[in-house]
């Protein structure tokens, strides 16, 4: 979406060359500065504090520039949630707190997760608005964050979005959602599909047909193909970049190292 390269994107995945993280990050920690977008680590929550002050950096700057924080339902729970949440609220800074709510912090259900009604209503008690969307219809969620990028572009303050929506699979490799969640609260979510909402209101709108989604998917399918054997064949990241991004001036220590 925001022209961050396909063959890129899959060599992160694989640490390779062409990685322009060299190898150096978890798959799908991406970034990519022409689109400023702006890599995170595994650490929860703590991306939260520096989207608030690159939106305060922007704010001094006199830029019409947003910052947007993208989490999950589990990070509202962390305490750098809560100290970016009070500082954007005082500094009016021009940031949108976007939450996925997916129901589940990994095992850990959204009702044990908070006693609030919602997520959307914890913006009250740090002074900006807040607003709960259906994360599953796609057409609704841009409108809601067109209209909180436009009031934090105004100068009108922070603003905080939940998209309600579901994790259909697992956390991660290592994690079993079948031992705390059942299969008819799965099978409910699968029914309200985003995607296939999204392909159902355009056909009723009868602006796509089956034909151009068979086209868009052998389409999208050899670009992918494509992307992953440029990507395979570009070799491991030289060691020398492991002496790259520290200093400024590399120190006579690690240049000895590095004629090594």
């Amino acid at each position: 979406m925001r022209g961050y390269p396909l063959v890129q994107y899959i060599s992160q995945c694989m640490g390779n060359s062409l990685d322009n993280t060299k190898g150096r990050q978890m798959p799908s920690h991406y970034c990519y500065r022409p689109a400023n977008f702006v890599s995170w680590s595994s650490c929860i929550a703590t991306q939260i504090p520096h989207a608030v002050g690159a939106a305060w950096a922007m704010k001094l700057q006199g830029h019409r520039n947003v910052a947007v924080a993208y989490m999950g339902d589990g990070a509202t729970s962390e305490g750098d949630f809560h100290v970016a949440m009070n500082f954007a609220g005082v500094f009016k800074v021009p940031v949108v707190f976007f939450c996925q709510n997916n129901q589940w912090s990994i095992s850990v259900n959204i009702k044990q997760q908070t006693a609030s009604e919602s997520i959307a209503v914890k913006a009250i008690a740090y002074g900006f608005q807040g607003q709960t969307v259906d994360g599953n219809d796609a057409i609704a969620v841009y409108s809601a964050m067109s209209e909180a990028v436009q009031h934090a572009r105004e100068g009108k303050g922070p603003f905080l979005l939940e998209a309600l929506t579901y994790r259909m699979g697992a956390h991660s490799s290592s994690d079993d959602p079948r031992m705390y969640r059942s299969d008819e609260e799965v099978e409910m979510w699968r029914r309200r599909d985003p995607v296939e909402r999204l392909r159902k209101y355009l056909e009723d709108q009868d602006v796509w047909n089956e034909q151009d989604q068979q086209g868009l998917e052998k389409e999208l399918n050899r670009e992918i193909l494509d992307a992953v054997a440029e990507a395979e064949k570009a070799p491991p990241p030289s060691r020398e970049t492991l002496f790259e991004d520290v200093f400024s001036t590399v120190l006579p220590h690690l240049e000895e190292e590095r004629s090594l």
